[in-house]
């Protein structure tokens, strides 16, 4: 019965690590399933989830976290944006991440994760555009392209440590590693 139980969990945690493309606190939420799993499976069940894993993936996701905000907030600093320029991006990623998963391209979910991807990248670009009203086009230009590419180092930095907090949760379910 555990491994129906580790199966749900690895499930849930895949959607919660995709989801992270649309801003949703993926990372996070797969932290507090782990903490959940740990918690709430019958102490006769094994292997068991050890609260070592979920310690370390939630130093992980706050990990994710500052790789993300650093990413972004440096990709437009590196061209001269003000912190109003990094909110507008901030809100044009968010908005773009939405719109593109919803949009989507017509390929059957990688279209709507690209389309993610390309609309949070795109909406960054244009939040710090639009933040930046008071530049030059040029300028402004260049502040967005910043953004646009701190934002898609930022995703990628922090779904490559979401994919490893959905490792270590799902490989420690699955099997004793030797945690307790």
């Amino acid at each position: 019965m555990v491994f129906v139980y580790a199966s749900l969990l690895l499930l849930l945690n895949l959607a919660c690590w995709t989801s992270t493309l649309l801003m949703v606190p993926g990372n996070w939420m797969m932290v507090v399933l782990a903490a959940m799993y740990a918690y709430l499976l019958p102490q006769q069940y094994e292997p068991r989830l050890s609260w070592t894993i979920v310690g370390i993936a939630l130093a992980l996701a706050i990990l994710g976290e500052i790789l993300e905000f650093a990413a972004g907030a440096a990709g437009a600093a590196t061209k001269g944006g003000s912190r109003k320029g990094a909110f507008f991006s901030l809100v044009g990623a968010f908005a773009g991440s939405i719109a593109g998963a919803i949009i989507g391209i017509p390929i059957p979910i990688v279209g709507s994760v690209v389309a993610a991807i390309a609309g949070g990248a795109v909406g960054a670009f244009l939040g710090a555009y639009i933040g930046e009203s008071e530049r030059l086009h040029a300028e402004r230009v260049e502040i967005g392209k910043g953004a646009l590419l701190g934002r898609l180092l930022g995703i990628g930095g922090k779904m490559t440590v979401g994919l490893i907090i959905l490792v270590i949760i799902s490989v420690n379910s699955y099997f004793d590693i030797g945690t307790s």
